[in-house]
């Protein structure tokens, strides 16, 4: 029941009362969202699959050092806050790829788009595939229908009012998940006492050394630092100065919550050392709570995949609506182009539903999109601030995505920073060569 409940309570939330007045409210929210909203969906978006399920199981497995993947994330969060937030906002474009254009031209834009969409579609099926895992532990039944049961609901609530209302039900969910972490928590803690967390090592451990620790840092917090769906946030804030506060302020609450997630699972190992890993959270759940508590921490998870999910969806749709579809068609106006946003909505939702039924992990997932996206889009994006001091040119960023993101896809299950080295020199020697190139060409 509480379940159910919570899933008509975002599905009314998301479309109750909900008047869009322009195509802008669709995808950016009408660009009106001050800092209590704003830091709100941040945290919801951040908290998804990997940063509960995941990151419980990465404590199961490796101690204190789990919570490395959600900190990495924070990291990329404090330098986006301090360094780049406002200077993104105040470009006022409607996605990533736009920026990236703004930068290095249309063949860019073009090659970053499919790059993100492809990534990101393998983002929102970790999320499908983790509420599946969550509702199939708890009802003892096959994880397929209720993957199709929560598709249903976050894409027909972001079909309707697209980051409106997502944004809406974004701050109920951070509520309601850091409610649920908590409650588990201490009831591990009363169980337990406060022994396996002090005798759990950290920053690192015997089975995450400081080898794994930076290449987590540099893959996943660089995934926040360019991230489409941080800069749909950023790009949907009231200000530039609401957007740097709002990413500053999630970036702090987010901190302990990472030590709290990961204990679960190294609560989990003294309790369930046999299971999987990405058991650890399911297992303390059903194991130490009552129904009714099933049922709130239940509710806690599915939030934490859905406002993922349907962050990861929107900002999928907008690039495919602005970056691809309206410049082939530029002749669209605004309500066919309402149109093709909502059916770009419900067919990004059934692609990434199909691939959460064949997923192998959700961190094994999730490292995969992530490297193949930092490999070739971090250090293009980070430098075209700077383009004209470091004299970078657009072949020079084409060369360094694709390369980057190549190489990253090849080869990233084996060396994760291999990717973005590539993508460096890529971008610093081909701009190198273009520029050297012109400027024979006017000597003759």
């Amino acid at each position: 029941m509480v379940i159910a409940i919570y899933l008509l309570a975002m599905l009314m939330i998301g479309a109750w009362g909900l008047r869009l007045k322009g195509f802008d409210d669709f995808h950016l929210a009408g660009r009106s969202i001050r800092a209590i909203l704003l830091t709100g969906t941040f945290c919801a978006t951040i908290v998804g699959a990997s940063s509960t399920i995941g990151m419980a199981g990465l404590g199961f497995s490796s101690g204190l050092p789990g919570a490395w993947w959600m900190l990495s994330g924070t990291i990329g969060m404090l330098i986006l806050s301090l360094f780049l937030a406002e200077k993104i906002r105040s470009q006022g474009f409607y996605t990533l790829p736009e920026l990236v254009g703004s930068f290095y031209g249309q063949r860019v834009r073009t090659a970053a788009s499919l790059l993100i969409a492809i990534s990101w579609i393998g983002v929102i099926a970790a999320q499908i595939s983790a509420a599946g895992k969550v509702l199939s532990s708890i009802f003892a039944a096959d994880g397929t229908l209720f993957m199709i049961a929560c598709s249903l609901v976050f894409i027909l609530y972001t079909a309707h009012g697209g980051q409106s209302s997502v944004m809406r039900t974004d701050l109920v969910q951070f509520l309601i998940i850091v409610t649920g972490m908590t409650v588990l928590f201490f009831a591990s803690l009363d169980l337990h006492g406060p022994g396996p967390i002090l005798s759990s090592s950290f920053p690192t451990s015997d089975q995450m050394g400081g080898w794994e620790v930076l290449s987590m840092i540099i893959v996943v917090g660089s995934a926040y630092l360019v991230g489409p769906d941080m800069y749909s946030r950023l790009l949907s804030a009231a200000s530039p100065r609401q957007a740097k506060i709002s990413a500053l302020f999630a970036a702090i609450l987010l901190i302990p919550l990472a030590f709290i997630i990961t204990s679960l699972g190294v609560f989990s190992r003294s309790l369930y050392p046999s299971i999987h890993p990405e058991e650890a959270m399911l297992s303390l759940m059903t194991g130490l709570l009552s129904p009714g508590m099933v049922g709130l921490v239940a509710a806690a998870l599915l939030a934490a995949f859905m406002s993922s999910a349907d962050t990861s969806l929107m900002t999928v749709t907008s690039i495919l609506t602005f970056d691809i579809y309206k410049k082939a068609r530029p002749e669209a106006d605004a309500a066919h182009l309402m149109k093709v946003s909502r059916v770009a909505v419900m067919l990004i939702g059934c692609c990434s539903l199909l691939l959460a039924i064949s997923l192998p992990g959700i961190i094994k997932t999730l490292l995969i999109a992530y490297t193949v996206f930092t490999g070739g889009l971090l250090l293009p994006t980070v430098a075209g601030f700077y383009k004209e001091q470091l004299g970078l040119t657009s072949g020079g960023g084409l060369c360094a995505l694709v390369g980057g993101g190549a190489t990253a896809l090849f080869l990233g299950q084996i060396f994760p920073l291999l990717g973005m080295a590539v993508s460096g020199v890529l971008l610093l020697a081909v701009s190198h060569l273009e520029r050297w190139k012109g400027k024979k060409r006017k000597s003759t």
